[in-house]
């Protein structure tokens, strides 16, 4: 009998520090191909310390555990080495480029991911595919890369990219943040035909609301409270939040 696949994503004892202050203390989380994870818990519990420790940001310092992806030790990576293996960060508030199209930032970032370079028609027809599938106007891919795009508008084109760069773990912080509930609709949509198209991703999402959860059918709920995961459950436990607040759960 054949010995099933080490988990897609798994932190083991991760302990990490910004500017000599502990922020995770001991994070244990996995998620394996085809999951949706969810990461819910207050202002400064370290769930965006956590996403960002994982896609290699050199601002946090891992000081005890460890980062593996399917079964890879990649604590030590940095970030650009992380992306090209598959790992990819939605942004809480993404940021602008001025001066550089939709467009060039996804043939530069499409072609470090396959490593061979992709030419500028290659790019034009995937990308126009996925804007006609995600419901984009084709304009956006000639617009700079968030320069005056709105909240709703920076988030979609997030999808986009996790939708071109075929990730096989994606990390969504707070993807929901300032969005209606129709823009947030819309945003999950684009998650959900990503993963009809791809379903062994793999998909941690950060945030506050349950109607993300709802909207992605999240298969287990986490809740962080100053670095630590204090309890994990289904949608039980976020209606649980949902309804009681993150006060009983504090120290």
């Amino acid at each position: 009998m054949s010995e099933s696949p080490p988990p897609l994503l798994q932190t083991v004892d991760l302990w990490v520090e910004a500017e000599g202050t502990p922020i995770l203390r001991g994070v244990e989380l996995t998620v394996r191909a085809g999951q949706v994870h969810a990461l819910m818990g207050p202002n400064g519990s370290g769930k965006s310390t956590l996403a960002n420790v994982l896609l290699g940001n050199p601002a946090y310092k891992v000081t005890a555990g460890s980062i593996l992806l399917k079964g890879e030790d990649v604590t030590n990576w940095p970030a650009d080495v992380r992306g090209k293996a598959g790992m990819f960060l939605a942004f809480q508030d993404p940021e602008t480029i001025e001066g550089v199209p939709v467009i060039q930032f996804l043939r530069q970032a499409l072609s470090a991911r396959r490593g061979m370079d992709l030419s500028v028609l290659e790019i034009r027809l995937m990308m126009l595919e996925w804007m006609e599938r995600l419901g984009m106007d084709p304009a956006f891919g000639e617009r700079h890369l968030n320069d005056g795009f709105s909240g709703g508008e920076k988030k979609r084109n997030e999808i986009l990219q996790l939708a071109m760069l075929e990730p096989e773990l994606a990390v969504l912080d707070e993807t929901d943040s300032g969005l209606d509930v129709d823009a947030l609709r819309s945003v999950a949509r684009g998650v959900g035909t990503v993963r009809s198209d791809r379903p062994d991703l793999g998909i941690l999402v950060i945030t506050h609301y349950r109607r993300m959860l709802e909207e992605l059918s999240a298969d287990r709920v986490h809740l962080m409270v100053d670095g630590v995961i204090v309890a994990e459950g289904g949608d039980e436990l976020a209606r649980q939040l949902e309804s009681e607040g993150y006060e009983p759960w504090r120290s």
